[in-house]
C-alpha cells in the first residue's frame, strides 16, 4: 500500500501515462452516455413499472367510507364476534336494509381503519350499527380489540355520526353484555347521536328473541329518524350465489381453515387461521364405571413451537358425524362430492366466500358448517319459501313471525324439542331448499376449547384434555352428540395405524399460578372443572420436588360416585401423601336422601378460607358451571368474608370485587 501512494505522488509522470489515461477516461464516457443510451432497458416480463409520478394513487381498499361512497351505501354494520352470533345478526340487519329502500355495508373492525368513524357524517343519512358480543369477563371480541382501545382513547370527533348498539352476552356471567354497553355509551360521551336504545340479547336466555324484539323496534326507529316512508320492498334475501369451478382436485380446500393445502405444508407460527396438526399420542377413559364417559387425551406439540402455561385453553377444530353429513344428502337428492363455490353477491364486501371455496359439499357440511344446532328464525323463513305442503309451509312462516305465538311455537318446536335444521328437513319431509342455500344459511363450525389439565414445566411438548363424551335423547327421541367429543372419542391410539391428527391453537389465559410459589391457593373444581387444577398441581408438585417453598394447596373436588367418577384419584393421592395437596372430595350420589356438593364443603371450611384470603395474601380460583355452581361459590366466598371478616354483606361484596381486580379470585366457566 506504501509503495502505491509513493507512485501515486512521484514528481515526474510520463507523456505515454498521460495518453494512456486520458483515451481510457473517455472510452468510460463514451460508454456511459452515448453508447447506452440508444438502448432503453428492456421491461418486465409483466409489464410492471414504479411511475409514481404518473399514476393517480388507489383509494385506500380497507377505507369502508370510500367503499360506502362509491356503491351508494348509507349504512356500515360492524360486528364484534368470537362464535359467529354477532356476525350473523349483522349479517342479516345488513341484507334487510334493502327491503326499506337503503343499501348496507358489513364490516369487521379488525380489519377497518375505525378513526375514520367520524368521517361517517359525509354521507347522507348515514348509520353506524354495531352487533357486540362480550367475551370472558366482560372483554371485547379478538377482534373488536384494536376498536376497544381506540374507543378508550377519547381523541375521536363522532358529531354528527348516527348510531345504534345491539349487544349480545349471558346473564350467567358477572359483566354481563359490557361490550355491548360500553360502545353504546362510549359512543354517545364521543358526540354520536344515538337512533334507537340499545338491545340486550341473553344467550342464557333466548338470544333470537331478544334480537327479534330489539330489530321490530330498530327498523321503524330508523325510518322515522331519516323521515322515511315504510315501504318494504320484495327482495332476494340470498347473500351468495352457486358457482360450480372447474378446478383439478388438488385446487380443493378439504378442510384447512384459510391456507389451501395448510395440512399437507405446516408452518408455523401457529394460530386460530393456521392451526397445528397435533398427533394424539395418548387416550384414555377416566371413568372407572358407570354409562359415562370421560376422556384424558394428550396431544403432541413438540415439532410446533407452541407454548402454553398452566391455566391457558387448548381449542380444537371438530369435524361433523359423517351419519348427519350423509343425510343431507340423502334428503335433498345431492351428490355431496360436487365441488362447489359460493361467491359474495355483494362485491364490496370484504368477505368473499361464507367458508373456504372452491370445496365440495361434503367438505363443507364435514369441516365448515354447524348442523348441529338450532337454526334461528330468518332461516325458518327462507325454508319456507322452498316448503311445497301449505300446512309445513305456515307452520315455519308462523315460527318465523314476531306473532307471540309465532315466538312460542319457535320456543318449543325448534328450542325445547331441540330440532337442527337436519332435524326439520327430515320432520317436514316437503321442505326441499337447494344445498347451496343450505350452506349458506347454516352457520360456521366454531373451534372447541378446553381448559388444558397439564403444565408445560411438566410437559413442554404435550397439552392434555379432559373432555365428557356428551351425549343425550331429546325430545323428540332423537339421540344427541358432541359434536367435538365425539370426533375426540374415535381418536384412540392404535398399534396397527398411523396416528390421529387434531387441528389445535393455543389460547392464553389470565388464569395464573400466582408468581410466588408460597403462596397459598384454593381451588374449586367440580367433574372436568378439576382439568386446569391438574396443571396447577404438576406444577407445584415440580417446585416441590426441586427444593423449593410451596405453600398450601387446596382443592374442592366434587363428583358423583367415588367409585365411578374420582377423576386423577391416583395422582391427586401420590400429591397428598407427598405433602403437598389437601384434598376436600364431594360425592352427590353417595349420601343417601341428601346430595352434598362441593359448595356445602365451602361453607363447613369457612374460616380457613377467610384466613387464606383475608390474612395470608391468598388466591381462590373457580372452574366449572357458570350458571349454578360459579354462582353459588361467588355468593359463599361473600358470604364467608362477611361472616369470618366482620364485615357488612356490601363491604364484603366490595372486598371479593377487589380479589377479583387484584386477580386473587379467579374464574374459567362456562354455561
Amino acid at each position: 500500500m506504501e509503495e502505491e501512494v509513493q507512485a501515486a505522488v512521484a514528481p515526474m509522470f510520463g507523456v505515454l501515462d498521460v495518453v494512456l489515461l486520458a483515451g481510457m477516461a473517455g472510452f468510460g464516457i463514451y460508454w456511459m452516455y452515448f453508447r447506452g443510451s440508444p438502448k432503453a432497458q428492456p421491461p418486465p416480463s409483466k409489464g410492471y413499472t414504479m411511475q409514481p409520478t404518473l399514476i393517480t394513487p388507489k383509494a385506500n381498499e380497507s377505507s369502508y367510507i370510500t367503499k360506502m361512497k362509491a356503491s351508494g351505501r348509507n349504512i356500515v354494520v360492524f360486528y364484534g364476534s368470537q362464535t359467529g352470533t354477532a356476525e350473523e345478526f349483522a349479517g342479516r340487519l345488513a341484507k334487510e336494509a334493502a327491503r326499506y329502500g337503503m343499501k348496507a355495508l358489513v364490516a369487521d373492525p379488525e380489519e377497518c381503519e375505525m378513526e375514520d368513524l367520524c368521517k361517517l357524517s359525509e354521507i347522507n343519512n348515514s348509520l353506524a350499527v354495531f352487533c357486540m358480543a362480550t367475551y370472558g369477563e366482560g372483554d371485547p371480541t379478538d377482534n373488536a380489540q384494536a376498536f376497544n382501545e381506540w374507543l378508550q382513547s377519547g381523541e375521536a370527533d363522532l358529531s354528527g355520526v348516527n348510531f345504534a348498539v345491539f349487544g349480545l352476552g349471558n346473564k350467567t356471567y358477572e359483566h354481563f353484555n359490557a361490550m355491548g354497553k360500553y360502545v353504546d355509551k362510549r359512543m354517545e360521551e364521543l358526540g354520536g347521536t344515538r337512533v334507537v336504545e340499545a338491545g340486550v340479547g341473553d344467550d342464557d336466555g333466548n338470544m333470537e328473541e331478544d334480537f327479534l324484539t330489539w330489530k321490530d323496534k330498530f327498523w321503524p326507529a330508523v325510518l322515522d329518524f331519516f323521515g322515511l316512508e315504510m315501504n318494504l320492498q320484495e327482495i332476494s334475501m340470498r347473500q351468495y350465489r352457486l358457482v360450480m369451478p372447474d378446478v383439478p382436485s388438488d385446487k380443493l380446500f378439504t378442510g384447512e381453515i384459510a391456507r389451501l393445502r395448510a395440512y399437507q405444508t405446516q408452518r408455523p407460527p401457529f394460530d386460530a387461521k393456521n392451526p397445528f396438526l397435533a398427533q394424539v399420542i395418548a387416550w384414555r377413559e377416566l371413568h372407572k364405571g358407570g354409562d359415562r364417559s370421560c376422556m384424558h387425551i394428550e396431544l403432541d406439540i413438540s415439532n410446533s413451537k407452541l407454548r402454553y402455561d398452566a391455566g391457558d385453553h387448548v381449542a380444537v377444530y371438530p369435524v361433523n358425524d359423517p351419519l348427519l353429513v350423509n343425510r343431507f344428502g340423502e334428503l335433498l337428492s345431492t351428490d355431496l362430492d360436487t365441488p362447489i363455490s359460493l361467491v359474495n353477491i355483494d362485491e364490496d364486501s370484504s368477505k368473499k366466500h361464507p367458508f373456504p371455496c372452491p370445496c365440495t359439499y361434503r367438505t363443507a357440511l364435514s369441516y365448515y358448517l354447524d348442523i348441529t344446532s338450532n337454526p334461528r328464525t330468518h332461516v325458518l323463513k327462507e325454508l319456507a319459501e322452498h316448503t311445497s305442503d301449505p300446512e309445513e309451509k305456515e307452520k315455519l312462516l308462523k315460527m318465523s313471525s314476531s306473532s307471540v305465538e309465532g315466538k312460542e311455537l319457535y320456543q318449543q318446536w325448534v328450542l325445547q324439542d331441540n330440532r337442527s335444521l337436519l332435524h326439520i328437513l327430515e320432520d317436514l319431509p316437503s321442505c326441499k331448499p337447494s344445498l347451496d342455500l343450505v350452506c349458506e344459511l347454516l352457520m360456521r363450525l366454531q373451534s372447541r376449547y378446553y381448559s388444558i389439565s397439564s403444565s408445560s414445566k411438566v410437559h413442554p411438548e404435550s397439552v392434555h384434555i379432559t373432555a365428557v363424551l356428551l351425549k343425550y335423547t331429546t325430545p323428540t327421541g332423537r339421540v344427541n352428540k358432541g359434536v367435538a367429543t365425539t370426533w375426540l372419542a374415535s381418536k384412540q391410539p392404535s398399534s396397527d395405524q398411523p396416528l390421529h391428527q387434531v387441528p389445535i391453537f393455543i389460547r392464553k389465559s389470565q388464569f395464573r399460578l400466582p408468581a410466588r410459589p408460597q403462596t397459598p391457593i384454593v381451588m374449586i373444581g367440580p367433574g372436568t372443572g378439576v382439568a386446569p387444577f391438574r396443571g396447577f398441581i404438576q406444577e407445584r408438585m415440580k417446585m416441590k420436588q426441586e427444593g423449593k417453598p410451596v405453600g398450601d394447596t387446596v382443592l374442592f373436588f366434587g363428583c358423583r360416585n367415588r367409585a365411578e367418577d374420582f377423576l386423577y384419584e391416583d395422582e391427586f393421592k401420590e400429591c397428598i401423601d407427598d405433602g403437598l395437596l389437601t384434598l376436600h372430595t364431594a360425592f352427590s350420589r353417595e349420601t343417601p336422601g341428601k346430595k352434598v356438593y362441593v359448595t356445602h364443603l365451602l361453607k363447613e371450611h369457612g374460616e380457613y378460607i377467610w384466613r387464606v384470603l383475608g390474612q395470608e395474601n391468598g388466591h381462590i380460583y373457580v372452574c366449572g358451571d357458570a350458571r349454578n355452581m360459579a354462582r353459588d361459590v361467588h355468593d359463599i366466598i361473600v358470604d364467608i368474608c362477611s361472616n369470618y371478616g366482620k364485615m357488612s354483606v356490601s363491604e364484603a361484596q366490595t372486598f371479593v370485587k377487589k380479589l377479583e381486580t387484584q386477580r386473587r379470585y379467579s374464574a374459567d366457566v362456562w354455561s
